[in-house]
């Protein structure tokens, strides 16, 4: 099953303190991951700063009912149950949801000091900040790929071709002066371009790059071209393209050990290595650093 929202799980979070003594959140997360029967890769899940999914929502929880009252912190990364939160876990009949906590002043409180607003709203974010946090970059990322590849199409074929050597240059092949270049139109053989990944040219990828429209598919055909074209040159191949692959074509490619870049995965190569894009803003998100708390603990 997939990893419930943070509003989710707090009825199963109160029940992992039923027995009233103060448990480590490691252990909550475990209980609850238990609990729950999450997968290995649910829990393996990441959002794009890194951060643990599941540890996340869980973390928020226990924000969230701590602000309520219905639990307590005797001392950090340490939770328990307080006499309010038995009551209520106590009620089957409550439905423990964001609306629920809104009766407990010190919750309404918390609200509008986190929203920076005088009143409460009347239904509150089903996301933790930092999944809306990633929702927000991932809309950001799909609108600049699509903007990257418009510009990309604007390119002519050639213009095209050199653009996909500069790039493979910027994520690190050939990292020494003209290690990459094209072949002559009139004389490409099927190969439009050649990155030396030594100085002596003794590893070579041979580079078929193709600006077809966005929409457009290649076919089995078209890479068994491109295969052929390399035949015998002890190179490895890199089949590149504004379009999208059949699953034939994918399925053939493995099997020859052709690497296949299609436009959604150029575009997101090309922002990965910052290539035709630049950095707008920054936002540089602080977590506690433990290590230094523990230092002071330890006094």
């Amino acid at each position: 099953m997939s990893i419930p929202k943070y509003h989710e799980m707090y009825r199963v979070f109160l029940s992992c303190l039923a027995d009233e003594q103060i448990h480590s959140m490691k252990e909550i997360r475990a209980d609850i991951a238990g609990t729950l029967q999450l997968q290995k890769t649910d829990l393996a899940e990441v959002l794009q700063s890194g951060k643990n999914v599941f540890a996340d929502r869980v973390n928020w929880t226990a924000t969230y009912l701590k602000k309520a009252g219905l639990v307590e912190s005797p001392k950090r990364g340490m939770v328990s149950i307080t006499k309010e939160g038995l009551n209520v876990l106590q009620n089957p009949m409550i439905e423990i949801d964001n609306t629920y906590l809104l009766k407990y002043k010190s919750f309404q409180a918390f609200v509008r000091k986190e929203q920076k607003q005088n009143t409460v709203p009347a239904v509150l974010s089903e996301e933790t900040p930092e999944d809306a946090l990633e929702q927000a970059y991932q809309k950001m990322h799909i609108q600049l790929a699509d903007d990257l590849l418009r510009e990309v199409m604007d390119l002519s074929a050639i213009a095209f071709e050199k653009m996909v050597i500069d790039l493979l240059l910027k994520m690190g092949y050939g990292t020494f002066p003209e290690a990459g270049s094209t072949t002559k139109a009139s004389n490409d053989e099927g190969i439009d371009g050649v990155i030396m990944e030594d100085k002596l040219g003794f590893n070579l990828i041979y580079i078929q790059a193709k600006k077809w429209d966005l929409e457009s598919t290649v076919s089995r055909p078209q890479i068994q071209a491109f295969v052929g074209a390399i035949a015998g040159k002890n190179g490895k191949g890199l089949f590149v393209t504004t379009a999208k692959f059949s699953k034939q074509a994918i399925e053939y490619a493995k099997k020859q050990h052709i690497i296949l870049v299609d436009g959604k995965k150029l575009a997101d190569l090309m922002i990965e290595y910052q290539f035709g894009v630049s950095e707008k803003k920054v936002f540089s998100i602080k977590a506690i650093d433990t290590d230094v708390w523990n230092e002071y603990q330890e006094l």
